[in-house]
């Protein structure tokens, strides 16, 4: 292995972008050990500088890179990760993390899958919120019970709102229910993406 020059922090920018259409999709930072943790699994590690600590691209929001290649550049002080992703890779849901140009008009707007795939990564964080912070985190405290119950409660008055013809109150009711239901799957373990695989190959 050639030897990279990391800053004086022990970093080294790391650019991560889509095998297939060679769209830039993030740029993060790496240390020794996401490097060797990268090449040893296959999927992309970083550093946060924030938390101080190691990361897996997409460990609460399902959102993996799978690493193709990792290239250097000539003077090996950048990574080049050429990447299969498994969903957005910007946190806020975007395909890629430049969406917007330097006068702030937005360039991309989010799919709807990809804010789903945002909020479940909310979700899953805030279970470790204290209860009294949080509404997603007391529903967790209160347990799998009273997550289901609220899952029935939504759908039901997602279906009253339907036969009463109250569009808002659908909408709104609606909004609820995909929240809640992300809550249950989260609480059993069950990622998003599994539920969109089921679907997309029954339609197939």
């Amino acid at each position: 292995m050639i030897d990279l020059k990391y800053d004086s922090n022990g970093l080294i920018t790391a650019v991560a972008q889509d095998a297939t259409t060679g769209r830039v999709l993030m740029v993060a930072w790496m240390n020794a050990e996401a490097v060797r943790l990268t090449r040893e699994t296959g999927e992309a590690w970083f550093w946060s500088r924030s938390r101080q600590a190691l990361w897996r691209k997409g460990e609460t929001s399902g959102n993996v890179l799978r690493v193709r290649e990792i290239r250097a550049d000539c003077d090996a002080d950048t990574l080049l990760l050429r990447v299969d992703a498994a969903g957005p890779a910007c946190h806020t849901g975007r395909e890629s993390c430049f969406w917007q140009g330097l006068d702030g008009e937005i360039l991309e707007t989010p799919p709807v899958a990809g804010f789903l795939d945002t909020l479940e990564g909310v979700i899953a964080s805030r279970r470790e919120s204290t209860p009294e912070s949080s509404y997603t985190a007391r529903l967790f405290a209160k347990g799998r019970h009273k997550i289901a119950q609220k899952v029935g409660e939504e759908g039901l008055e997602v279906a009253m709102a339907g036969v009463a013809q109250d569009d808002e109150r659908m909408l709104d009711e609606s909004a609820d229910l995909l929240y809640h239901l992300l809550v249950l799957l989260n609480e059993r373990g069950l990622p998003l993406q599994d539920v969109l695989g089921r679907l997309a190959a029954r339609h197939a």
